[in-house]
């Protein structure tokens, strides 16, 4: 219907006059105009509503490099650019067709003369568009040049008669769409500059991957050969001690199998070698394993030398099973990289394809084949060393890694990655409704049992209030956790990058915050249950046990639970993460680590809440409700100070530990502003048991200094904000977020939040019930400063990621190379 109606409107044009077909023309393309802006101004209004548009045109690209590739994204073709510079081709192209049809009012005795000038000039050779396209053709040149030499001569032997027989077309084409306009000139130097561009990234990115390859295949080589060695020396005991009459277990292994014992073997010297073990020795002393006395071990698995040769040295087979997980990880990622740069490539391709397409369409030329040929000629394209590397790569996987599995291998070099279910969703709009239905239920009952009455406020702010508050808070932590996931996923921050989480078994956002009104639902569900046990006639002795319950069932029955339910990987990694966290000097510190300490500073009244309850029902006050025992303990408030300082003690040994391994004085400074937090907590927990001047002046003092020292590592350090000269005022050069006044705000509110602490000083008049309830109020503001805080610290340090283009995990190696003289 659509076609017959332009066809008509095409007849009624045409029997139109020449000067009222120019008006008809003009008012046409301002309509047209005028539609493509309203229809724009609609697209970024509601971007979610017309994104459909968007996959038909090409800018599907750009979310598919972002989200494959998010650290490369600068490295990709800039479709962007070229877009507008097709675009200012077709607009540079409409003020012609409308200016022809204004001169063109009738004949002219002038016609014949012109035309013929016209056909002349056609004919004649131009200098300046024969320069142009010799300037652009050597782009190619000089891209081509950078080639290997074999490289080279394959593709000038294959592509040698191709480029004679286009040579001409392609001239020809070219001369007559530079002699058009300028902007097509302007168009194929911005497409050389990012074919350059792809190519030289391209080939760094290749020359990395082939370099640490040739380097995994020698620490393979080294752990194989310490296995033959291991193998040969256990085979020559067990033979010495079955002659000599002992009764051994048969043992047998094999040079290339995984499967070691992880108990310490000892091996005696023997005085004769063999030659072939000799040369094993030798070899491995060239790679990086010294052989000291009886020792073997690898540099990169101890910085300690032994210091005596005598009895009790020994190789321990746990520590070359280490070795063989550590190359094994190093072989995934090795693996990982190079099928993102094959997708880079192809990504890139397919970009270099569209953009050809859409300037065909608006010249209405067909000039893009030939340039077309000279990318795929580009050794992005051209070169299989990639493919040939990953190749490689799956059949050494396959035979020393996966018993020949290649199935198996399969699964640990390309995991397959779960879809969101709608289960999931169902279920977490479930649980929501169920809270807030029940917290309503609770709310009415309350206050129709007098529960907050003056009478039994008391006991029941002592016995209930500390465990579902510290409920109440872990679930307020996890919905924000929560809103970190959707929003790093939202402008596509690679935060499984960067914490190192397996992507198949990481936490996504739905499950963040389906654990969220899962647990909040329990938490309301038991505080409803324990009013009716109260309101119908049951002892305070049995039921003020619930909280209790419920807390160790949480602690014990969940996190701890063997079978895999309710997000096992997830609970054991953060288990493993609380370790790291409590030994923190002996352990290598992570991102992961310390931002999960961090998290722990913004907990402290989650801890103290935990420390009331286990004191309250470690101390059976549940049954004679003896309230004070725990408040006028000296244990109990020696506990407050160490739980106080807890927190930031083991941020303070991550940054100690972290300058160790890397001798960075920066984490020197960030220990400081731990220490500081540290004494200042002190000094609040002392001052609300003696209330003195002398202590609140050290309160204001201690805490102003702590305050402004988080306040300034906050902006500069962690976010990397306030800077004077950058091109965003006081802001960063680089920001996801595109408003900038969110930043500005986002300032101000951790401003106003980390001031939280005056009220500790002030303290308001009012009962008990307001006094927890404001006490309440302020935890949960400093987990949701906390929350806030989260986004620009992962967002500051993506943007570290991208402007080194690091999308792998350099994975640290057993064996590393030492000089010959030493």
């Amino acid at each position: 219907m659509l076609e017959g109606r332009s066809r008509k409107q095409r007849s009624d044009v045409s029997s139109l006059s020449l000067p009222s077909q120019a008006l008809y023309s003009r008012v046409f393309v301002y309509i047209n105009l005028e539609a493509v802006s309203y229809i724009r101004s609609l697209l970024l209004l509601f971007p979610s509503t017309f994104s459909f548009f968007f996959h038909k045109n090409g800018e599907v690209l750009q979310g598919a490099r972002s989200s494959t590739h998010p650290e490369w994204k600068d490295a990709f073709v800039n479709y962007w650019q070229l877009k507008k510079n097709i675009k200012k081709i077709k607009l540079s192209r409409i003020p012609k067709q409308t200016q022809d049809i204004d001169t063109n009012f009738g004949l002219s005795i002038l016609d014949p003369i012109r035309s013929l000038v016209k056909k002349i000039r056609h004919k004649l050779p131009n200098p300046h568009d024969k320069a142009d396209i010799i300037q652009v053709r050597s782009n190619k040149a000089i891209e081509g040049g950078e080639k290997d030499e074999d490289e080279e001569q394959q593709q000038h032997h294959h592509g040698k008669e191709e480029e004679e027989e286009d040579q001409v077309s392609e001239s020809d084409e070219l001369v007559q769409l530079f002699s058009e306009e300028d902007e097509v000139r302007m168009f194929f130097e911005r497409l050389d500059e990012e074919l350059d561009k792809v190519n030289q990234f391209y080939r760094t990115k290749e020359t990395e991957f082939l370099e640490r390859g040739e380097n995994l295949n020698k620490q393979l080589q080294n752990l194989l050969d310490l296995k033959q060695i291991l193998t040969d020396r256990q085979r020559k005991n067990f033979q010495s001690r079955s002659k000599s009459g002992h009764l051994l277990r048969s043992w047998s292994s094999s040079a290339r199998n995984s499967d070691l014992s992880e108990s310490p073997t000892e091996f005696e010297e023997t005085p004769g070698q063999t030659p072939e073990t000799d040369s094993v020795i030798a070899a491995l002393e060239r790679n990086g394993v010294n052989f000291i006395g009886r020792y073997i071990y690898a540099l990169g698995g101890s910085s300690k030398q032994p210091q005596k040769e005598g009895a009790g040295d020994f190789i321990n087979r746990k520590k070359i099973q280490c070795a063989e997980k550590m190359i094994r990880g190093a072989f995934v990622e090795l693996y990982r990289g190079l099928g993102l740069l094959k997708t880079y490539s192809s990504l890139n391709m397919v970009a270099f394809i569209k953009i050809l397409k859409k300037f065909d369409k608006v010249s209405n030329q067909q000039a893009s084949g030939n340039y077309l040929k000279s990318v795929k000629r580009s050794h992005f394209i051209s070169s299989d060393k990639v493919v040939r590397l990953m190749d490689e790569v799956e059949s050494i996987f396959t035979r020393h890694f996966a018993n020949n599995d290649r199935k198996k291998a399969m699964k640990f070099l390309r995991p397959q990655h779960h879809r969101d279910s709608h289960m999931v969703t169902f279920f977490v709009g479930l649980f929501t409704g169920c809270f807030v239905s029940l917290f309503s239920v609770y709310a009415i009952l309350a206050h129709l049992s007098g529960l907050f009455s003056p009478g039994t406020e008391a006991g029941y702010m002592e016995t209930v209030y500390p465990v579902f508050s510290a409920f109440a808070l872990l679930s307020l932590h996890l919905f924000m956790y929560g809103c970190n996931l959707f929003m790093w996923k939202s402008t596509r921050i690679n935060y499984n990058f960067i914490f190192e989480f397996t992507p198949s078994t990481a936490l996504k956002y739905r499950d963040a915050f389906l654990i969220c009104t899962s647990f909040m639902t329990a938490v309301v569900g038991a505080m409803v249950v324990h009013l009716l046990l109260r309101s119908s006639g049951f002892s305070p002795t049995q039921v003020d046990a619930i909280p209790g319950f419920l807390l160790w069932l949480f602690v014990i029955g969940l996190l701890i639970c063997p079978f895999n339910i309710f997000y096992r990987p997830t609970r054991y990694c953060f288990l493993r993460i609380i370790r790291n966290i409590v030994c923190s000097p002996f352990y290598k510190v992570l991102m992961v680590d310390f931002f999960m300490a961090d998290q722990l500073t913004s907990q402290i009244p989650l801890l103290r809440h935990m420390e009331s309850t286990a004191c309250y029902f470690l101390a059976r006050s549940f049954r004679t409700h003896h309230y004070e025992t725990c408040k006028s303990g000296r244990l109990y408030r020696e506990l407050a100070y160490v739980i106080s300082f807890a927190p930031y003690y083991w941020r303070a040994m991550q940054c100690a530990r972290r300058w160790f391994d890397e001798c960075d004085p920066k984490h020197l400074a960030n220990m400081g502003k731990y220490v500081s937090a540290m004494v200042a907590a002190g000094a609040r927990i002392t001052y609300a048991k003696q209330k003195t001047e002398l202590w609140l002046v050290v309160v204001l003092v201690t805490s102003v200094l702590a305050t402004v020292y988080q306040l300034y590592w906050d902006f500069v350090q962690d976010w990397n904000l306030l800077n004077p000269k950058s091109k965003n005022p006081w802001l960063r050069d680089d920001l996801i977020l595109k408003n900038k006044s969110i930043y500005y705000v986002s300032i101000v509110l951790n401003l106003v939040l980390r001031v939280a602490w005056v009220e500790t000083v002030t303290r308001f008049n009012v009962g008990m019930l307001e006094s927890r309830m404001l006490d309440f109020f302020l935890a949960s503001l400093e987990v949701i400063r906390r929350g806030h805080w989260n986004f620009y610290r992962l967002e500051n340090e993506h943007l570290n990621n991208v402007g080194k283009f690091r999308a792998v995990n350099a994975v640290p190696l057993p064996f590393r190379e030492t000089d010959s003289d030493g």
